[in-house]
């Protein structure tokens, strides 16, 4: 009809070209935007859209990139605006592209060598070791934020596993907050886990979990060591949980809601077995075989 065949106006366009951007997976948003290129057949907009955008889709799942040889995040912690962002290890900033995926125009970002520096160097130093055991490809980041007298934190793990050839992409990722105080701090943090898979589906899987915890604050190499022990703990029972529901969840599909009820085994079928004996069953002479 004529009218499935108008032509969007220009704001109509931008505001889906959003949308769709916005629900991009983790590991997608470059495909998703040369997909939007081709159905849109305005590349110019697109790409103008997608540069806005992309900072945001970066920031929210803690994108790693590489410079002089070491891995950043970038989050909401070390964006300086102007998409310059800045390495709290190695004191320099960076600008980066959030099209292109590149960085560029390096330089010294001056940070204060305070007491607060101390503890966040502890931090990342324990959470760091934490992660390279537990995450096989993972990355961290531990950032600091002085508001007065008040040194606020920042401490984020990512690992993901992309691999679009096998139709599959997925990203881990936890945030912590937390102000250092006298005696005790309130940590308070959340762990998502975002999964897409698209072989002759479309199925997206996103569970989050949000905590709060007050910890004791003694010293700074007490602090890392009980803030990495907690850590670990509300990991671990993120991915019990997880594991736990795909059983429940797999057991609830394959043994109770099937179209046939089938009996439950849990033992394989020897298939070859059955043909061969099958087989020699059908070619013994003047033998009948039963139904």
């Amino acid at each position: 009809s004529m009218c499935a065949r108008q032509e969007l106006c220009e704001p109509e366009k931008v505001s889906l070209i959003c949308s769709l951007l916005h629900q991009s997976p983790p590991g997608e948003f470059g495909q998703v935007v040369r997909d939007l290129s081709a159905l849109v057949q305005d590349d110019k907009l697109v790409r103008q859209e997608a540069a806005r955008v992309g900072a945001c889709h970066n920031k929210n799942n803690l994108t790693p990139v590489q410079i002089n040889g070491r891995t950043v995040l970038l989050t909401r912690y070390n964006d300086l605006g102007g998409n310059r962002f800045f390495d709290p290890q190695d004191k320099f900033s960076f600008e980066f592209d959030h099209l292109r995926g590149v960085t560029s125009k390096p330089q010294l970002h001056g940070v204060m060598l305070d007491e607060g520096e101390l503890w966040r160097e502890a931090l990342h130093k324990g959470l760091k070791a934490y992660v390279s055991c537990h995450f096989p490809a993972g990355n961290c980041c531990v950032f600091k934020k002085s508001l007065g007298k008040r040194q606020l934190f920042g401490a984020c793990i990512e690992a993901h596993q992309y691999q679009p050839s096998n139709h599959w992409n997925s990203l881990w990722k936890s945030d912590w907050t937390f102000a250092l105080t006298p005696f005790t701090t309130q940590v308070t943090g959340m762990v998502l886990l975002q999964i897409h898979y698209f072989r002759n589906a479309n199925l997206h899987v996103t569970v989050s979990k949000s905590v709060s915890e007050t910890l004791n604050v003694i010293d700074q190499s007490q602090f890392a060591t009980d803030f990495v022990k907690f850590l670990k703990a509300e990991d671990t029972k993120f991915h019990i949980a997880i594991l736990e529901n795909i059983q429940i969840l797999s057991e609830d599909i394959w043994g109770k809601n099937l179209r046939r009820k089938l009996p439950v085994t849990r033992t394989f079928m020897n298939w070859n077995k059955l043909l061969n004996d099958q087989h020699l069953n059908t070619n013994v002479s003047n033998t009948e075989v039963p139904p």
